[in-house]
């Protein structure tokens, strides 16, 4: 009604409430409209999950481990953009981030990854006693890994740990304990993080190089494209081997063959370095991934109707 006050301030410069203004920015802050990170880490922990449980791991570990990764995925992205705050605004990619901005303060962010982080521990504490002390040395992995670009010349194999560290907690939740397939399983999955976190540092050479950060892109210099091919190949050619040994059959390896042909199309995306083809290769390299998913979710169904 006309005179009343509204009940939700307005931001005076965009005339939205600035609840919705704040809220906009927080979600920018985990990347909400930017899901292909959440499913990068998923895709790998749910193949861990169904591989672990011979089959469908139950609505409860289902719902635990999804909800759990989009939480720390959230969480790690509030980290790392309050570590890499003083980096990213000189790269023109990342240089609106609300940290880097200074629309949301790096303690705020801080104490919203650190709710994030609860949430997801909270998830974690429904499972058991093994999977929650691992949960310690996952998060632990996942603060650490930002700082690595100062030090490091190879960053992306401390991410390929963090990103795949829900494979051995997905065998600790369903088994009470990580075997040895666990570890080959989390082995191959951190190449194929080292392959698709290079195609994205590729985005960024030229700004990394002036900043002084450290990367596999960097690193690798001329060699960038032949070795990303060769993570790919090295991630399909360890999940083929405990494949086989796991007595898997034709339904995962064709997941894995059409894995093998997508990787194959990222050669054409990245092989001239363009920034838009390197960064189209890394957005949709969690097609890879689920390839891989779905041949080994797909598989369990055939047994199970067998």
């Amino acid at each position: 009604m006309s005179g009343v006050p509204s009940a939700c301030p307005l931001d005076p410069v965009t005339g939205h409430s600035l609840f919705a203004s704040r809220l906009s920015l927080y979600l920018d802050l985990i990347r909400w409209n930017k899901p292909a990170g959440s499913y990068l880490l998923l895709w790998p922990t749910l193949s861990a999950l169904w591989i672990a449980a011979g089959g469908f791991p139950g609505w409860h570990l289902l719902v635990v481990f999804t909800l759990g990764t989009v939480l720390m995925r959230s969480a790690g992205c509030t980290v790392n953009d309050v570590a890499d705050r003083e980096f990213d605004r000189h790269v023109k990619r990342t240089a609106q981030r609300p940290v880097t901005c200074g629309a949301i303060s790096a303690r705020a962010a801080l104490l919203f990854g650190a709710a994030l982080a609860l949430a997801a521990f909270a998830l974690v504490l429904t499972t058991n006693r093994p999977t929650i002390l691992w949960s310690f040395a996952a998060l632990a992995v996942t603060v650490f890994y930002p700082y690595t670009k100062r030090f490091f010349s190879m960053p992306q194999a401390v991410l390929g740990v963090a990103f795949s560290f829900g494979i051995p907690m997905a065998f600790s939740a369903v088994r009470g304990e990580v075997p040895a397939v666990a570890w080959g399983l989390l082995l191959g999955n951190l190449f194929w993080v080292l392959a698709y976190d290079t195609e994205y540092a590729m985005v960024d050479r030229d700004d990394d190089l002036k900043i002084g950060i450290r990367t596999s892109a960097i690193t690798l210099g001329r060699f960038d494209v032949a070795a990303v091919m060769g993570f790919y190949a090295v991630y399909l050619a360890v999940w083929v081997v405990i494949g086989h040994q796991l007595g898997l059959g034709p339904a995962f390896f064709v997941g894995i063959a059409i894995a093998g042909g997508l990787a194959g199309w990222h050669f054409t995306l990245i092989r001239d370095r363009a920034r838009d083809g390197c960064f189209r290769a890394f957005r949709l390299n969690h097609w890879v991934g689920f390839a891989v998913l779905a041949g080994v979710v797909v598989e369990s169904l055939c047994r199970h109707l067998a």
